[in-house]
């Protein structure tokens, strides 16, 4: 998994509530025990975000290519994971300051 980022954009704060984390993994390195539930909703022209159809969780966004970003908060604990960077926060949320000293990028770096 690559080093985990905080999105701030629109479309993450929307579907999450407030920014969301994600970290990307290949795609021939994720499995399913099962797929039943996993619904895909399309959130833009080149990209989709999958979530679960029986509890409402945020699970995966998608553009297509080789690689998938997975939703952080919907992994048990202990993950032994840390955000490493913020990104898109040009257009975070105005009720809150980003104030833990890491890296910080107006857009996907």
């Amino acid at each position: 998994m690559s080093e985990l980022s905080a999105c701030h954009c629109s479309q993450c704060r929307r579907q999450s509530g407030h920014y969301q984390v994600a970290g990307v993994v290949a795609k021939d390195a994720i499995t399913f025990q099962s797929d039943v539930t996993l619904t895909w909703y399309r959130s833009s022209d080149h990209a989709q975000r999958g979530f679960c159809s029986k509890c409402g969780s945020a699970l995966f966004w998608d553009d297509g290519g080789d690689n998938m970003s997975i939703n952080i908060g919907c992994l048990d604990r202990p993950t032994g994971l840390h955000l490493a960077s913020h990104i898109f926060v040009a257009d975070k949320g105005d009720y809150y300051q980003i104030s833990d000293g890491l890296p910080q990028a107006d857009q996907y770096e």
